[in-house]
């Protein structure tokens, strides 16, 4: 797995190694009785085994006190400029459009989007939050109802799967993609293999390649031919085969409105290039990175760079077009920032403009947030687009 050397990674407590040991139990038990497991389920049951992965169990993971730091935990600058991206295209859908929030976090991005529509006047029929995990879920009902009054939080609903009835409206999603159960897939003798997770005599994790099923083996053709070339031999990968099956999922029922994708990645033929050969593949422990997904399972978040090329092509066969694709910096350049900033910045103490101008480089810089994330929208049923111009210029699909 190439990983990076964890011995300099914070120690775990007692009780956080017993959580761990806890899961790779589990895991040994399930790859005793079955034989080993592909790796998107290996990571899949990582972070969302109930009780045990890493986003249902209790622990905290976002923030300075956590794992790693969203966007969204970095201050209000982000939430408002994604809501005065959307709103007039809420506006022009009426008074039933909704808003649809996918893996809620630990509620910062709602709280701050909720009280923007409000300052607007424009608050959604319903904010939804589609949130598996049971754990973030009460923290999330905890935050919104300690931040609104009854009249603005009754309109906070959480769901257990996607709306099964037509709606209208947005669907946002901040850093959901790269937690998607990857499939590490790597190539031989011309042949497409994909990675499974097995147990060596002494009941530790090692890796194995078993030949790939039709659906892996497809999906990695159909990059190759659209890359115009084949991978060499070891080269390895991550894939997400489920990914046009999962935006049908998650979105098929939006008849008319906007899907906005906001997540660290590449388009394709930057996410595979040549030199790349051990993929994306990352954990993340007290905001230390390494390549190692065996080290404590549970305890780490793992994740996946996203393939632009492929969420745009996902995103197509669900019956989207793209309406822009661009690094998050100039999104939130054109969705308004500097105005944003600059009326927190007017009503700020000084500590709190400190912070602020944090928040910018943290969103902005290239060596940040800026260029390695990247913001995809996406349009359906609507018979004008109401998005900020400057946005639309600043369009890149064009490289997808």
């Amino acid at each position: 797995m190439n990983p990076l050397k964890t011995s300099r990674l914070p120690e775990p407590s007692a009780d956080e190694r017993a959580h761990s040991e806890r899961l790779l139990q589990h895991l040994r038990e399930h790859i005793a009785g079955h034989g080993p497991m592909p790796f998107s389920q290996y990571m899949e049951r990582c972070l969302y085994a109930p009780g045990l992965g890493y986003y249902s169990a209790g622990k905290t993971k976002f923030g300075e006190a956590g794992d790693f730091v969203t966007a969204p935990e970095l201050g209000d600058l982000f939430a408002r400029c994604v809501v005065q991206t959307v709103q007039p295209v809420m506006v022009m859908l009426g008074d039933e459009a909704d808003f649809l929030e996918l893996g809620g976090g630990s509620g910062a991005f709602a709280d701050a989007a909720l009280r923007a529509f409000a300052d607007a006047g424009a608050l959604p029929r319903r904010y939804l939050i589609l949130e598996p995990s049971a754990d973030l879920r009460e923290r999330q009902r905890e935050r919104i109802a300690a931040a609104f009054p009854p009249e603005v939080a009754e309109r906070v609903a959480w769901i257990d799967r996607p709306p099964e009835e037509s709606w209208r409206g947005v669907l946002f999603a901040n850093e959901v993609i790269d937690a998607l159960p990857a499939t590490r897939f790597t190539t031989r003798h011309g042949e497409v293999y994909e990675e499974y997770v097995a147990l060596d005599g002494e009941g530790h994790l090692l890796r194995v390649d078993r030949p790939a099923d039709v659906l892996v083996s497809g999906a990695v053709r159909h990059v190759e031919r659209d890359l115009g070339r084949e991978f060499e031999d070891g080269y390895r990968s991550e894939i997400l085969p489920q990914l046009p099956y999962w935006i049908q999922a998650v979105a098929g029922s939006l008849e008319a409105g906007l899907m906005l994708f906001i997540d660290y990645g590449y388009v394709r033929r930057e996410f595979y290039l040549p030199e790349r050969q051990d993929g994306t593949l990352m954990a993340h422990y007290r905001h230390r990175a390494h390549g190692d997904p065996f080290h404590l399972p549970g305890l780490n978040d793992l994740t996946a760079s996203v393939d632009f090329t492929a969420l745009a092509e996902a995103g197509n066969s669900a019956g989207f077009g793209v309406a822009a694709y661009l690094p998050q910096a100039q999104f939130l350049i054109a969705a308004g920032l500097q105005q944003v900033f600059e009326h927190a910045y007017e009503q700020a103490d000084d500590a709190s403009r400190l912070r602020l101008a944090q928040q910018v480089r943290k969103l902005t810089l290239p060596d940040q947030m800026g260029e390695s994330f990247q913001a995809m929208l996406f349009a359906k049923g609507l018979s004008a687009l109401p998005l900020p111009a400057e946005l639309l210029a600043g369009d890149q699909g064009g490289r997808l």
